[in-house]
Order: structure tokens, then sequence, then C-alpha cells
């Protein structure tokens, strides 16, 4: 008993030593991007080709808005519009709540917070409709419009 214990112990210890890096890791973004993490079992589920293809066809509208793409397939980690989260896949699924198996999109927002969270693919107006209602994109655009 006493050895089952002190196993517990050094494994919630790992645990808790673990949890501010996996948060720190996405810190990197605050303030500076919003990233879209896009989550799915394969690269061969319907719902990650459909939310690919609206990505691909976007590139402009989302590097405008200062957003970073990650996707978590399987046990990888790709990223596009910017450097990756330094997570790997596991990390990011335990901190978002993501089972293994799931299809999952979540827009985080440049304060760090969960701002879409769809088991469905994001068609890209409401993406985009999302990130241009959030004061601190209205706030980007009257700085850049005065820089004008």
């Amino acid at each position: 008993m006493r050895k089952f214990l002190t196993s517990l112990a050094l494994g919630l210890s790992a645990l808790l030593l673990a949890l501010p890096s996996m948060s720190h890791a996405m810190q990197v973004y605050q303030n500076k991007k919003r990233p879209l993490v896009v989550f799915a079992p394969s690269d061969q589920h319907p719902a990650f080709a459909r939310q690919k293809a609206v990505v691909n066809g976007n590139r402009l509208a989302l590097s405008d808005r200062d957003m970073v793409v990650i996707y978590v397939i399987g046990s990888s980690v790709m990223t596009e519009l910017g450097q990756g989260p330094g997570m790997n896949a596991a990390a990011l699924r335990s901190r978002y709540r993501v089972s293994d198996g799931a299809f999952r999109v979540l827009l985080v927002g440049k304060d760090g917070g969960v701002k879409i969270d769809t088991a469905a693919p994001l068609a890209m107006t409401d993406l985009i409709g999302e990130i241009d209602r959030m004061p601190m994109r209205k706030d980007e655009v009257r700085r850049r419009q005065q820089n004008q």
C-alpha cells in the first residue's frame, strides 16, 4: 500500500508540474494570434477535409485576422499560418478536453479564451463573423484605418 501511495503521489506531482507548461505553451499566441484548433481522428475524416478546404480557400482572410491554424490529427500536430504551439497531440487534446476519436473545431481568441467550440466543420462566414464582432478585432481595424 505504501508503494502504491508513493507512486500515486509521484504521478500526481508530475501531472501538476506539467499543467503550467501545457497552458504556457498556448500562451505563445496570447495577444498575438487567434488559434483555430482542428481536432480529427485522421486526415481521411470527411469533416476534416471540409474544414481544411475552408482554411485553404481563405488563407488571406485568416492571415488578415492574425490567425494560426493548428491541426491535431491522430497523434500529429501540424500548423499553418504561424508557429506551432509547442504541445503534442495528447497535451492539446487534454488541454481542450477532446477525445481521441472526436472531430472538433475551436476558435481561441487572443485573450486565450475559447470563443467557438463545435463538432462540425466551421463555415468561413461564421468564423469571420465571430472574429469581426470581437472588441479586440474592432480595435485592430480602427487602428489600421487610422494608420493609412
